[in-house]
């Protein structure tokens, strides 16, 4: 285990209306890369009683990334955007000085029983564009780049990594990758993932030397190390990593930042609803999450 670092077991977290599992951050790892934090939402069967509904909240200094395995999720945000996101499509927002969005099971599904499966995840941003203007995009599964090599099968969900380069907007040098085998095979990737990285365990097994490892663990590698692993039969797994900040980033609620007092103001202008700094969501502006107590 002399290129593992640390490995790391979900553990339940609330976001409202809906259990997930938490795997970023970690006391003993707040990061990754520029990937700050991460939760494996479901596999999960909602009755037709039960919605997925995370009422409008804010966020700042961060990108978010909603990647679904099955589900459907329909994001509104304060710019006006509108979007159902769907399995294998991505969703990026930008959150920079400040947005808000809400996150719901769209109207056709809430009388009905459906499935939530997906992966949540915030990556910061560099220092200098933490408060960029917001932005969103959705980028639809047909967009991001698919191979196969050694009978496993690759997709870059983002960033950049062995040879391939994905059209969601990123801001810092990255990759997030899924991998899928059907049979047993062995994969090396040499220092082809560059900085930080980490293999989270989907369904299946691997083994990095005389380890072994399954679902919902993420396997923290150490920094530049190289990687061999093997995949068994019906495995699926997403490598999330890049090259770290210089300079630690804090979480405050749903905020990033690598300056406490902009972290501080922003729990300030959400507490009295400074629509200045965190406008409303068009067509979602009945309601919102309010700021815990710390």
């Amino acid at each position: 285990m002399n290129n593992i670092e640390l490995i790391i077991e979900e553990r339940a977290a609330s976001i409202g209306s809906f259990m997930v599992g938490r795997l970023l951050p970690f006391r003993k790892k707040r990061s990754v890369g520029p990937f700050v934090f991460m939760d494996h939402m479901g596999p999960a069967e909602l009755s037709e009683e039960e919605n997925l509904d995370v009422l409008p909240h804010p966020h700042i200094g961060l990108s978010t990334v909603t990647y679904l395995i099955e589900g459907a999720i329909l994001h509104r945000d304060s710019l006006g955007s509108v979007r159902e996101i769907n399995p294998g499509a991505v969703n990026w927002m930008t959150a920079g000085k400040g947005i808000v969005h809400s996150e719901r099971t769209p109207d056709y599904l809430r009388n009905q029983s459906k499935k939530l499966h997906g992966l949540q995840i915030w990556v910061g941003l560099p220092k200098n564009l933490e408060e960029t203007e917001p932005t969103f995009h959705h980028i639809p599964s047909n967009m991001l780049p698919v191979w196969e090599y050694e009978k496993v099968k690759f997709k870059l969900i983002v960033g950049e990594a062995l040879g391939k380069k994905s059209p969601v907007p990123v801001h810092s040098p990255m990759y997030f990758l899924e991998l899928k085998a059907s049979q047993p095979q062995k994969l090396d990737f040499g220092h082809d993932l560059f900085g930080e990285s980490a293999i989270y365990i989907l369904d299946g097994e691997i083994a990095i030397g005389q380890s072994t490892f399954g679902p919902q663990q993420l396997v923290v590698l150490k920094e530049d190390s190289s990687v061999v692993l093997q995949m068994s039969a019906n495995t699926t797994i997403f490598i999330i990593g890049g090259e770290p900040f210089p300079e630690p980033r804090s979480i405050l609620w749903n905020f990033v930042s690598s300056d406490k007092q902009s972290l501080e103001r922003a729990r300030e202008n959400w507490k009295n609803q400074n629509v200045d700094a965190f406008p409303k969501v068009p067509g979602d502006d009945m309601d919102f999450v309010p700021m815990p107590e710390y």
